[in-house]
């Protein structure tokens, strides 16, 4: 099985011709890194003028629907996603929850909706109870489409990233939940310096990776050691 590297562009960059060249950046420089996938997620609106690496979205709506129909203003479902290309969504990332008020029953929904439409969500958590609520209801074949994204919040954006004995104690009782082929990544504070103990020390299949992402030098220096392991 491949590491999985995801890039969280968040809101970020702030036009389209910046968010054009740091993705051509990131793809010439990776080059062709066959034990690695590498996804892209940026902002919606860039999504369908980047062409070349695995897409992602940052998130979507709950309800199944087909395109333009629905009355739900500003929400982009699913369906439409997986029609402009994207492979993966990002739900349920700290942000969402905090300043938006996702709960644990709107990311559930997300989750279902993502899947009916073969997209492959990437939950992200801070806890096992957020794993536990997050997949109520969703049978096992389905929880294997599904990966996790380990994200302390206390490290994502602080340049203070988990232990690693933390990390890959939180990585064993994920898997004890969900089975040991689970794919989990770890995001939080990931640099070039950090990214290799991750994968080797904690045992997480990948990394989910924000502020980083958006240095092309150092996320393909992230990208290549990852690809050592």
């Amino acid at each position: 099985m491949k590491h999985l590297i995801v890039a969280n562009w968040k809101c970020n960059p702030n036009n389209l011709v910046k968010a054009k060249k740091l993705f051509s950046v990131v793809k010439k420089g990776i080059g062709v890194v066959k034990e690695v996938e590498v996804v892209v997620c940026p902002p919606f609106v860039y999504l369908s003028k980047l062409f070349g690496l695995t897409l992602g979205a940052q998130n979507c709506f709950w309800k199944n629907l087909p395109a333009g129909r629905g009355a739900f203003t500003g929400e982009i479902s699913p369906f439409m996603l997986k029609d402009i290309g994207c492979k993966y969504v990002i739900i349920g990332h700290s942000e969402r929850r905090r300043y938006f008020k996702e709960t644990c029953a709107m990311v559930n929904k997300k989750l279902k909706a993502a899947l009916a439409n073969n997209l492959k969500p990437i939950l992200c958590i801070d806890s096992i109870n957020q794993v536990k609520r997050g997949l109520k209801g969703i049978s096992k074949k389905e929880i294997k489409k599904i990966v996790i994204a380990y994200e302390p919040i206390f490290a994502i954006g602080t340049g203070k990233a988990c232990s690693i004995n933390k990390a890959k104690k939180m990585n064993f009782s994920i898997r004890k939940i969900l089975g040991e082929q689970a794919a989990i990544l770890y995001g939080g504070s990931v640099n070039s310096k950090n990214a290799k103990d991750f994968i080797k020390k904690a045992q997480f299949q990948g990394l989910l990776i924000g502020g980083a992402s958006l240095n092309p030098k150092e996320f393909v220096k992230i990208i290549k050691k990852v690809s050592q392991v």
